[in-house]
């Protein structure tokens, strides 16, 4: 396992696996949810957020977790192992829950957790 793409609803645990993942094979996890935005909530132009995807999996080890359907074969593509964390949406909603007791809200880009709910999460996670 050297390249690892990680994958699953918003609060499926993905950025917890990378982070647990990182420091047992001994490498830094990038979290695109704190590359894609800015802390005003900007994100990023698509082809600098595809591109700099490009450069990240040109390492010879990663892990990345996150999903963005438009780059996800950026990702999956060189990826010798893909971990999707298919959990129903009443789990995400209790892993966001979860992760705004325990951070807050907002960005905390040391460890990938960049929470920001919607309604239409929420809604959808219900479904």
């Amino acid at each position: 396992m050297d390249r690892i793409a990680i994958i699953g609803c918003g609060g499926s645990g993905k950025s917890r696996l990378a982070r647990t993942l990182g420091s047992t094979l001994a490498i830094k996890p990038a979290h695109l949810d704190g590359l894609y935005y800015d802390q005003d909530w900007k994100p990023l132009d698509q082809e600098k957020f595809a591109a700099l995807q490009r450069d990240l999996v040109t390492a010879p080890r990663w892990i990345i977790d996150g999903n963005y359907a438009a780059t996800l074969p950026i990702r999956l593509e060189p990826a010798d192992t893909v971990i999707f964390l298919d959990l129903p949406g009443w789990a995400c909603l209790w892993g966001v829950l979860q992760r705004r007791l325990r951070h807050g809200g907002g960005q905390h880009q040391a460890i990938g957790v960049n929470d920001r709910i919607t309604w239409s999460f929420v809604i959808s996670s219900l479904n």
